[in-house]
């Protein structure tokens, strides 16, 4: 469960990676919520053209490595974090709450090595916290917008896997560096960011 936020105005505010105020990232926003009739609306209409339009950067293999919201705009495509970040500035410049989340998955089918997948939530009026995930879909994996129920893209099954629960306003600092420090697609994949876990058992 995601707890309320007491102060959203971390998850409104613009910032280096989350360029809500970048003139492509408003106009593309305000494009968004055009004829909208609800804030769920232009939730969903964020969602699902982050989802549907930018190209997840290893399932197209597209260089170039994108971080800022703007950049992943500009290209079309972007790693799930990048992907996150661009969603967060959409909705924030709509005036909608927006935070980064992220599970720890394994790279493969299962058991090690694990790497962090980012994906965001937003908080609706009518259901609090609700995460959704742009990542992009593709054969096994259907994302959706379907509040209150989470349609995410990937399940936490193995031991050492987690729904991180923390609601972040920035992207964590190891995100940030797999995204700068390297120059192509191939070498990010090669270099995913992973997280220490506290504990090797999952909290009930």
């Amino acid at each position: 469960m995601l707890s309320p936020a007491s102060n959203q105005n971390p998850y409104l505010a613009v910032s280096t990676h989350i360029d809500g105020d970048h003139p492509q990232v408003a106009a593309q926003a305000a494009v968004l919520a055009a004829g909208c009739a609800s804030e769920e609306e232009v939730v969903k209409a964020c969602f699902e053209f982050v989802r549907d339009a930018i190209q997840h950067s290893w399932d197209f293999k597209r260089d170039p490595v994108t971080c800022r919201a703007s950049d992943v705009l500009i290209h079309g495509t972007g790693y799930c974090y990048a992907k996150s970040h661009l969603l967060a500035a959409l909705l924030r410049s709509n005036g909608i709450p927006a935070g980064l989340c992220y599970q720890r998955l394994s790279v493969g089918m299962e058991g090690p090595p694990f790497c962090l997948h980012g994906l965001n939530a937003v908080y609706l009026k009518n259901h609090g916290w609700y995460r959704i995930d742009a990542r992009g879909n593709k054969p096994g994996v259907d994302a959706q917008f379907t509040p209150p129920l989470e349609r995410l893209a990937f399940p936490v099954l193995a031991e050492q896997e987690r729904d991180l629960p923390e609601i972040w306003a920035e992207p964590l600092p190891q995100v940030v560096h797999a995204l700068l420090a390297y120059s192509s697609v191939r070498e990010v994949a090669d270099n995913l960011p992973d997280i220490e876990l506290i504990s090797a058992h999952p909290l009930n």
